[in-house]
């Protein structure tokens, strides 16, 4: 696995919001090069609103920094072509359109990329069972089999950072940890992983280092084993 110290993101005094009201208040995180980060927090602490504000579905003051380059005040649809890509909460497939469709429409940004079948193939081998259902329609797969279209998708971008949105939600505890297996496989090739996962257990048994978020502001960060062992977040988030 390839980890750099220096910061691929590097967010800092980020404010963002819907409709004049403030979500996210002075956020400062960064994720390095390669890296496996985690978010944690309640589901009103803003968490999907951080992820979209990278993505540049909100409107934000502050500063965004990926591999150099301001996101503060870029269009969205120029974000996957630097090297971003996200899975929302809740899948969102094309329900009429085919397995294979949707995952091709991942490449639209590399669309003339020379490799796109061996893209293809790569991500068929990840998940085997997409392989089988290629021409089936996506509306007609199981949830767990929908986050692996939303995911194969995702990453035919082939992307320096994913950005993933509790994409354990309403899975499976078997097709959950496939899941997460698969994500730290894609963490290992040297893809920067920003992780939103509600099972703060689990995303911090992944996760290398994380951040704790509460009303839209960091109040705690460090390594998934210093979290763990914070009597503070055992109590509000691990049960213990």
């Amino acid at each position: 696995m390839i980890i750099s110290t220096t910061p691929l993101l590097d967010i800092k005094g980020l404010n963002a919001g819907y409709g004049g009201v403030r979500v996210l208040h002075d956020v400062s995180l960064s994720v390095g090069q390669g890296e496996f980060v985690t978010v944690i927090g309640a589901n009103t602490a803003g968490k999907s609103t951080l992820l979209r504000t990278i993505s540049g579905l909100v409107e934000a003051q502050g500063s965004i920094r990926f591999d150099g380059q301001e996101l503060v005040g870029r269009p969205s649809h120029l974000v996957p072509a630097l090297g971003i890509a996200h899975v929302p909460e809740g899948r969102h497939v094309f329900p009429e359109m085919t397995v294979e469709e949707n995952v091709m429409l991942g490449a639209y940004a590399v669309r003339s990329a020379s490799d796109l079948a061996t893209r293809r193939d790569r991500i068929l081998t990840m998940f085997p069972r997409l392989r089988e259902r290629l021409h089936q329609a996506a509306g007609t797969l199981s949830g767990g089999e929908q986050q692996m279209v939303a995911i194969g998708r995702a990453l035919m971008l082939e992307p320096k950072l994913l950005l993933l949105d509790e994409p354990s939600h309403g899975l499976a505890p078997k097709i959950v940890d496939e899941l997460h297996e698969t994500f730290l496989a894609v963490s290992r090739t040297g893809t920067a992983i920003l992780l939103i996962e509600q099972n703060t257990t689990l995303a911090l048994s992944v996760a290398s280092r994380g951040y704790v978020l509460e009303a839209g502001r960091i109040v705690l960060s460090g390594t998934s084993a210093e979290l763990t062992g914070n009597d503070a977040v055992r109590s509000a988030y691990l049960g213990l």
